[in-house]
């Protein structure tokens, strides 16, 4: 199974290719090893780097390709297909907080950041998810209090990718004595500020290379530079564009769904066409073509899904219509793909020398990441319907 290259232009499929030549002969052969040791890829992040991949959607002012959220869902499609935790290294870089510094930051801030996140020398998290703060992101109590000239940073998040690795956070925050959608901001952090704790990690089950931070901000020092979008009481436009940024990860989240799943078809197809069982290959069973069949139709779809998706342009942000669709079919594209793949390999499948166990645990942590499937099919319905009902208790 393969991305339809004949749909795209010929850079794109020049980009496609490059990309499936590392990830197949670089990634793939190590995506277990960096599993079981818990360890975050770095040879494989300075390979990508030097590949230009971290500068896909960089501006080309500062350094970058200049590339849009398609072109990166491409990229990543093909890196998950190899290495799941290699291309959430560079999820971050190409569709995580360079593009909000880019969209909306000030010129000083993309000076400072966005060469460096283009050359690969800084990695970002997004600093968003806190103990009570999920689903419902609104709920967030990190506060950013004025401070003379400058502002303090206090509060704690959790569930934060690839924060032991990262360089810089893009913290989102809000005004002290706000609530729920009113006055909520983002500033950047460096990893070096004072007052910033120790970060910890727990460990998990799936996407085991790329740990979780938990942060603890304690009075951080944040220079009025380095407030991206200033957090005011009563003022909800940082609780909208919170929702609005999000969009290019999500999307790059369904691409890696979809790299994951098919990585998984592929290896099912390859191995019923070699499994005998009552003197015929298994592959000509009738059950278990029909199994394939359904498998490919949900990859197939999730893609063009996602291909809509990120095509579309909202403000500078894929739509929020289109992006639920693409990242809930994704999600669930994965789940039920790399289920039944396993299945199809049997007692095979189920044990941790084949790559099909490690398939179905990187499925489920994707389908909770970046929005849960019922918070999309929330976003969905309010979209189709125009209803949009507050889940929060008044």
């Amino acid at each position: 199974m393969t991305t339809p290259l004949d749909e795209l232009t010929s850079a794109q499929a020049d980009l496609v290719a490059r990309a499936r030549t590392v990830a197949q002969e670089e990634l793939r052969p190590r995506a277990a090893e960096w599993d079981q040791r818990a360890e975050f890829p770095e040879e494989q992040f300075q390979l990508l780097r030097a590949a230009g991949l971290t500068a896909l959607t960089v501006p080309v002012e500062y350094g970058g390709q200049g590339l849009g959220t398609f072109e990166a869902c491409l990229v990543l499609e093909e890196l998950a297909a190899g290495c799941l935790a290699s291309a959430m290294t560079i999820q971050m870089q190409v569709n995580g907080p360079p593009r909000v510094i880019a969209r909306i930051g000030t010129e000083q801030q993309r000076n400072e950041y966005l060469p460096r996140v283009a050359d690969g020398s800084v990695c970002f998290s997004i600093a968003m998810t806190e103990p009570q703060a999920g689903s419902d992101g609104t709920a967030l109590t990190t506060t950013l209090t004025p401070d003379g000239d400058g502002f303090r940073l206090t509060g704690d998040k959790c569930h934060i990718t690839g924060a032991l690795r990262s360089d810089a956070f893009l913290v989102f925050c809000r005004a002290p004595d706000t609530t729920g959608p009113d006055g909520i901001g983002c500033v950047l952090v460096d990893r070096d500020v004072e007052g910033l704790q120790p970060i910890e990690t727990e460990p998990k089950m799936g996407g085991r290379a790329i740990a979780e931070g938990i942060m603890a901000f304690r009075d951080c020092p944040v220079r009025a530079d380095q407030v991206v979008l200033a957090p005011e009481k009563g003022s909800r436009d940082g609780a909208r564009f919170l929702i609005r940024q999000f969009n290019p990860e999500r999307c790059g989240n369904a691409a890696m769904s979809i790299g994951l799943a098919r990585s998984a078809l592929d290896d099912a197809i390859a191995y019923v066409k070699q499994r005998e069982q009552f003197g015929r290959p298994i592959v000509e069973f009738q059950g278990l073509q029909w199994k394939l069949a359904d498998m490919a139709t949900a990859v197939d779809g999730a893609r063009l899904l996602l291909w809509r998706a990120a095509r579309t342009d909202v403000q500078g942000f894929p739509g929020i219509r289109e992006t639920a669709m693409a990242k809930l079919a994704a999600n669930e594209a994965a789940l039920m793909v790399t289920s039944e793949a396993l299945q199809l390999l049997g007692h095979k499948g189920y044990l941790t020398r084949y790559p099909m166990e490690r398939y179905v645990r990187d499925a489920f942590g994707l389908g909770i990441g970046g929005g849960t499937t019922g918070v999309l099919r929330n976003l969905i319905a309010g979209e189709v319907t125009g209803v949009r009902v507050n889940q929060r208790r008044t």
